[in-house]
């Protein structure tokens, strides 16, 4: 049967990072993956508030796509939910107050349930937690400050110990300089997999919290492009542009879904996560993106089959940046930008007030090739001082 990715492609990229893993598990695995794996510390991931967190960051991932999905109809969509929450509840240690709690709750954790003390301590486990070495996975964060402003020291105690992140002087005065100043920081972290980061900085900027994330995986069962031709790939109904078209016959785990008129291929990393490809139905993928859930996905996940397939598959990849104000703010997450921000946790020299947050997405190339994929993510959150500023900024 023939599986032609030419309509558009959802990808749903699993790093099984933060999100438990798949009950399912490959019989065949070989001794050295067991191994492995046993050496993980994923203990603290069996505490039920622990693996509620994860399910959160999961919920808090379609929120954000079905976001964004909405704020465009053609674009691209690469986002990194745990990147994006991790810079927010690490921000969220020098909040107080509603500003705290829109933070938290907008991010989907119900604190009448999970105290926040627990929140703190689930992240943590995270950034210890050791991942399978076959998969190049690199996460961290820093604080870049001005040098005019002097950080709470509970505030830059509780960075340290719990997200292991650094507070640098930065003269945000000289926007060059800074922005040199970042990027090299962030390439070094990365091992150059995250270039060029900032691209724009404000000389009122007076904190920046930069959190990135950069992934490199190979498939497990990697196929050989039989041939390579150009073909027609349909951006939208109207939209079709001329891609390079991997072509392959072989036996891949794929499933017909009925209630989201699509096909699902599964291709699985060397390590521990999986990504699923997900093609609608043409002109449905509004469907797809309305009836996708998480339950939806594990259901998927039981349904396989391993059939003969012709494979057609664009080499591609995505870049871009998002700037995620109004996305968040639709998630209830509002006073932090504005005058009403409590951010004397952080700094009691002067108000602040959350200006800008940019979402740069910079995948290595290609994203999708024949046996692997990678990608980048960071996210930037730029604090400035906020009450003499009666102007919002928009969007």
């Amino acid at each position: 049967m023939p599986f032609s990715v030419s309509w558009g492609v959802l990808l749903l990229a699993g790093l099984c990072y933060l999100v438990p893993s798949s009950p399912a598990e490959d019989p065949q695995e070989d001794a050295a993956q067991k191994t492995n794996t046993s050496h993980h510390d994923q203990g603290d991931w069996e505490d039920p508030a622990c693996r509620k967190i994860s399910y959160n960051i999961i919920d808090l991932a379609f929120d954000l796509y079905k976001e964004l999905a909405d704020l465009s109809q053609t674009s691209n969509i690469l986002v990194a939910p745990t990147s994006v929450a991790m810079a927010f509840v690490m921000l969220s240690l020098g909040t107080k107050a509603d500003t705290r709690t829109e933070i938290l709750e907008g991010l989907n954790f119900n604190l009448t349930e999970t105290p926040e003390a627990k929140i703190h301590e689930c992240f943590q486990q995270v950034l210890q937690a050791r991942p399978d070495t076959r998969l190049q996975l690199t996460t961290g964060s820093s604080l870049f400050v001005n040098k005019s402003v002097k950080l709470v020291d509970t505030f830059l105690e509780g960075i340290k110990k719990l997200y292991h992140s650094e507070a640098s002087s930065i003269n945000f005065r000289d926007t060059e300089e800074a922005k040199e100043q970042i990027n090299n920081y962030v390439e070094k972290r990365t091992g150059r997999k995250i270039v060029d980061l900032v691209k724009h900085l404000k000389k009122n900027t007076s904190l920046a919290l930069v959190d990135y994330l950069s992934f490199h995986g190979k498939w497990k069962d990697k196929f050989k492009a039989e041939r390579i031709t150009i073909e027609g790939f349909h951006v939208d109904d109207k939209t079709i542009i001329k891609v390079p078209m991997i072509n392959h016959l072989g036996r891949f785990e794929i499933h017909r879904d009925k209630e989201l008129s699509s096909w699902v291929l599964a291709q699985h990393y060397v390590g521990n996560a999986t990504a699923f490809f997900i093609l609608p139905d043409p002109k449905k993928m509004w469907h797809l993106e309305e009836r996708l859930t998480y339950s939806h996905l594990e259901n998927i996940q039981r349904a396989f089959d391993i059939r003969s397939v012709s494979l057609h598959f664009p080499k591609l990849s995505v870049s871009g940046t998002y700037e995620l104000k109004r996305v968040l703010r639709n998630l209830g997450i509002i006073k932090i930008f504005s005058n009403e921000a409590d951010l004397s946790g952080v700094s009691q020299e002067a108000p602040l007030k959350l200006s800008k947050v940019t979402s740069p997405r910079r995948p290595c190339r290609p994203l999708v090739s024949a046996g692997r994929l990678c990608g980048s993510h960071s996210s930037i959150l730029r604090l400035r001082k906020g009450l003499r500023d009666t102007n919002e900024d928009p969007g």
